[in-house]
């Protein structure tokens, strides 16, 4: 099986990774997206303006391999702050449909002591099935 590295047209170069590896039988793994723009700069530093721009660079792998977000199977997702997450449910909810609608995959949410980049407050990886 072949694999094809997809990388939405525009964005800084991967380094050492990718955004995202789709499979023969349509299947795309979508490397985790934190919340900065495709040139690799934050922002937003409040964790929803994060979380919002993060969830956009999911979509946007989707997209670049043919895909929309009803395609997206699962979600992981990494926080650094439990405490914000759950402070700020309204908030999350509505960010989440500006970007997604009412479409909820499989998600789990782990929260973790850091992120590679210091300033990530987020970091969400996926899993689509994009229609051959």
């Amino acid at each position: 099986m072949s694999l094809k590295i997809i990388h939405p047209e525009g964005w800084a170069p991967a380094l050492g990774y990718a955004n995202g590896m789709l499979a023969e039988d349509g299947t795309l793994h979508i490397g985790g997206q934190i919340g900065w723009n495709g040139e690799k700069r934050f922002e937003a530093q409040d964790f929803i303006g994060q979380m919002e721009q993060a969830l956009r660079n999911v979509v946007a792998v989707v997209e670049a391999a043919g895909g929309q977000p009803s395609d997206i199977a699962r979600m992981t997702w990494f926080v650094t702050d439990k405490a914000e997450y759950l402070a700020h449910q309204r908030e999350v909810g509505q960010a989440y449909r500006r970007v997604m609608g009412k479409h909820f995959p499989a998600m789990s949410m782990i929260v973790v002591a850091g992120l590679i980049e210091d300033e990530a407050r987020i970091e969400i990886e996926a899993t689509a099935h994009i229609r051959c």
